[in-house]
Order: structure tokens, then sequence, then C-alpha cells
């Protein structure tokens, strides 16, 4: 239902359970942090932001079952 929008800060925005990702977003998992990362670190938007400087619209959303980060990009997009 909640489809983060890139670019967007808003926290309501990243939480997508994963099954819901490639059905609600058409996306492909690139890949999973957890979210017990120390204070101060995020791994899985320095990963997206890194994807993103290659060219790649790499997203950020939170699987909350599985409570883990979830970097992904539209299904229809190739490496």
């Amino acid at each position: 239902m909640l489809t983060p929008i890139p670019g967007t800060r808003n926290i309501r925005q990243l939480f997508v359970p994963n099954r819901e990702v490639s059905a609600a977003m058409g996306a492909k998992v690139l890949e999973r942090f957890p979210a017990g990362a120390p204070r101060g670190s995020w791994p899985a938007e320095e990963y997206a932001a890194r994807r993103r400087a290659e060219g790649e619209p790499a997203t950020v959303v939170m699987d909350l079952k599985s409570d883990a980060f979830l970097v992904v990009v539209p299904a229809g997009d190739d490496d």
C-alpha cells in the first residue's frame, strides 16, 4: 500500500513489507541490510546512494517481518 518516492525521507514511505515489494512496486531487491546497524550508520542508504550514482533508480524500503532494509529498483530495469 505504501510505496517509497525516490529521493524522499518521509519515514512512512519507507515501510513496505518484503512480499509486497514486488507485487505493489514491481521491484527487484538488490541487497538486504539488517535494521540493527550502529547508531548513525545507514548502510542501506549508502548502498542505494552508490547505485544511484551509477545511474540506477535505487531506493530503500523496510521489510518489517525480517527487520531488514531492502535496496530495490523497478523490476523492469536490468543490470
